[in-house]
């Protein structure tokens, strides 16, 4: 018996330690649910949006009724027409001023883009309605503010910001929005963080140039564009924008746009109602498998620089063609996307390190980061007094044009077209390249702004209401198209 009782004991000692493991484990029926706790204190934060604008849209003109024998039996159709369209999304109101009453709201460029044109109304919790006005917009990552002034009595409730670098794959993800339909407002639902840093997405003719979502199974749907990410504490990590699906609903892929990098660019948008972002100049490239045994890399990491631009800050220090970039300001480079928003993001006239190999050999190379120039160009913005296009264009090798599958060495590819513009009106569509203005070939944002600018001066001397183009379209077919100004 002696000889048994030490395991007797140890036995015992096991039993009571699981006993009390057990109980630190188990769950108090009593103890608030901390999701519910969320809910409370920011369910009223969150805001419905409808946009209401008229675009215009070009008539099918079949040309057999151009014929004069038949003119006299059909009614001539007008060429294009004004239609009303309406658009539902999400927001939260992120910050508020008592003394002016202002409230100022995050959400999707996409839901309020044609905001400026139309109608924002915003429904707050308790149903009140208000007009909000556009703050501004940022298509280049899908982030817009609005504002709107509320009545004395009304109660806010402001959203928290948390730390989306902070994010750890598998924890809570709360996702609250309007999906589908106004009957269904503040929609709550949870999940986890399924991934970081998804890039390279394909979500249409205007998919955000800057990607680096946050992946969530929480489910979200159309309407939730705009609507907070929430982790368990309660704090926004991210803008719900975005789903992938094969029937346009919630199969548990969504997508949200990182709280850190919407602060930055919130900020801008406030300040000036634009972004300004620096830039380096160079094309960089994703590193692959091949590439790495190629310039013997260590690993998968990192980005080639296949270009260089002339007298930018890369070729100011000295970079070049077939350097690898692996650290910026101390910090690894993944991939190309996380590479595009770190140089993005970092302020402009500031000096940072790049560590780079070349030719087997680590080197670190100071750079002084200068302001974006125009690589996209909205004459819209920038017609000085002249009459406005309605185009925007990026250079034919940028991440834009690679990502509508456009290559080429000469022209321009057209990136957006503002509704009811000259450009809309004439039919010039996203992804079609302009060669020439008026016989003047074009093959930068650059050459585009001013020899667009000339043809407008020359229009408006000798008294003329149009402006040529000769264009590719998405089929590869070319053809001349006509701006008019009316």
């Amino acid at each position: 018996m002696n000889a048994w009782k030490p395991i007797i004991m140890v036995l015992l000692a096991i039993g009571m330690m699981s006993c009390a493991t057990a109980k630190l484990n188990s769950i108090d029926p009593t103890s608030p649910n901390p999701v519910v706790e969320v809910v409370k204190n920011v369910r009223e934060a969150v805001v419905q949006i409808r946009v209401e604008a008229k675009v215009t849209v070009q008539n099918y003109r079949n040309p057999f009724f151009d014929d004069p024998f038949f003119r006299q039996f059909f009614p001539q159709q007008p060429n294009e027409q004004t239609r009303p369209v309406v658009s539902m999304g999400s927001g939260f109101i992120y910050e508020y001023n008592p003394s002016t009453r202002e409230a100022f709201i995050m959400t999707n460029n996409h839901v309020v883009e044609k905001g400026r044109e139309g109608t924002i109304t915003v429904t707050m919790a308790d149903k009140a309605t208000y007009t909000a006005t556009v703050v501004g917009l940022d298509p280049n990552t899908d982030i817009a503010v609005i504002k709107m002034t509320v009545k004395e009595d009304e109660k806010v409730t402001v959203t928290p910001l948390g730390d989306s670098d902070k994010l750890e794959i598998g924890e809570w993800a709360i996702a609250i929005g309007n999906p589908f339909s106004e009957g269904l407002d503040r929609t709550v639902t949870l999940g986890v963080i399924s991934a970081t840093s998804r890039a390279n997405l394909n979500l249409g003719d205007n998919s955000p140039i800057y990607q680096d979502y946050i992946q969530t199974d929480a489910a979200i749907n159309a309407g939730n564009s705009g609507g907070p990410l929430l982790n368990i504490k309660g704090e926004v990590i991210g803008i719900n924008s975005a789903l992938a699906s094969n029937n346009g609903g919630n199969v548990g892929i969504g997508f949200a746009i990182p709280i850190n990098l919407a602060k930055r660019v919130v900020d801008d948008l406030v300040a000036s109602g634009k972004v300004s972002r620096a830039y380096i100049g160079i094309l960089p490239q994703e590193i692959t498998p091949d590439i790495q045994e190629s310039f013997q890399l260590k690993e998968v990491s990192g980005v080639l620089v296949s270009k260089v631009e002339k007298e930018s800050p890369a070729e100011k220090a000295g970079l070049q063609v077939g350097d690898v970039i692996l650290e910026i300001n101390g910090e690894k480079v993944s991939s190309v996307p996380k590479f595009r928003i770190a140089i993005a993001t970092a302020k402009i006239g500031q000096e940072i390190p790049l560590t780079i190999t070349r030719d087997n050999k680590m080197k670190t190379v100071k750079i002084t980061l200068e302001a974006f120039p125009d690589d996209s160009v909205a004459s819209t913005d920038t017609n000085k007094g002249g009459v406005a296009t309605g185009i925007s264009v990026e250079a034919i090798d940028s991440a834009v044009a690679k990502r509508m599958n456009i290559t080429g060495d000469k022209g321009v590819v057209v990136s957006k077209v503002e509704p009811n513009s000259p450009a809309a009106k004439s039919g010039l569509r996203v992804g079609f390249i302009i060669h020439s203005i008026e016989g003047t070939e074009v093959n930068s944002p650059k050459e585009f702004a001013s020899v667009l600018e000339t043809a407008k001066t020359s229009m408006e001397k000798e008294n003329r209401k149009t402006i040529r183009l000769y264009v590719i379209d998405t089929n590869k077919q070319p053809s001349f198209m006509v701006l008019r100004f009316e």
